[in-house]
This record gives C-alpha cells, sequence and structure tokens, in this order.
C-alpha cells in the first residue's frame, strides 16, 4: 500500500507542476481581440486559434486527473487508518465539552495582586 501511495503522490506532483505551467502559457480572453488583427498570432506553437482550445482541453484534463489522484490518496489514507485501528492502536477522540472536575474554580476577588 506504501508503494502505490508514493506512485499517486508523485503522480500528483508531476500533475499539479504540469496543470500550473499549463494555465501559465494560456492567454488571458483579452489577448484575442490583438490576435485577430495578426498582433502576435502568427508565432505561435499551434497556429492563431487552434493552440487555444488544445490547451484548454488539457489544462481541463488535467484538472481531472488532479482530483482523480487526490481520491485516490484519499483512499489509501482511509485503508491505512482502518489498518492501524484493526491492529488495536488507540482512537483519539477529542470530547465535546470538558468536564466541571477538570477547570479550576477561579474567584474573581481573589488576585496575588496585593492591596495598596
Amino acid at each position: 500500500m506504501e508503494t502505490l501511495e508514493t506512485v499517486l503522490l508523485i503522480l500528483l506532483l508531476l500533475d499539479a507542476v504540469a496543470l500550473a505551467v499549463l494555465v501559465l502559457l494560456q492567454q488571458g480572453k483579452g489577448a484575442d481581440v490583438g490576435a485577430a488583427f495578426g498582433a502576435g498570432g502568427a508565432n505561435t506553437i499551434f497556429g492563431a486559434a487552434g493552440g487555444t482550445s488544445f490547451l484548454t482541453k488539457m489544462t481541463a484534463w488535467l484538472a481531472v486527473g488532479f482530483f482523480t489522484i487526490s481520491f485516490g490518496l484519499a483512499y489509501t489514507a482511509k485503508q491505512r487508518a482502518d489498518e492501524l485501528q484493526s491492529l488495536g492502536l488507540p482512537v483519539i477522540e477529542t470530547p465535546a465539552e470538558v468536564p466541571q472536575e477538570l477547570t479550576p474554580e477561579i474567584d474573581p476577588l481573589d488576585s496575588e495582586i496585593p492591596d495598596v
């Protein structure tokens, strides 16, 4: 299970880096007007109109992959927690409220500051 978790972590890291690079490569919506008149549209890798759809589709697929890998990591974490619980390790639960016997009684008139 640890090998699968390591592989998923590496894939998640690669996916996150690729997703960040693709988002930074994309042009904003305002750049389309300038490209229509020939301002920088000719020196793109995919041509004047072909790159936008490819980069958008690739970004969407990388985002789907990111969420899928994240769910896979959550599943492996749940399996690991179940394995630890089946070994008899104690489960730490936080109490909803602190019992009154554990809270010290504080007298607002009692102070260690000497009266003058």
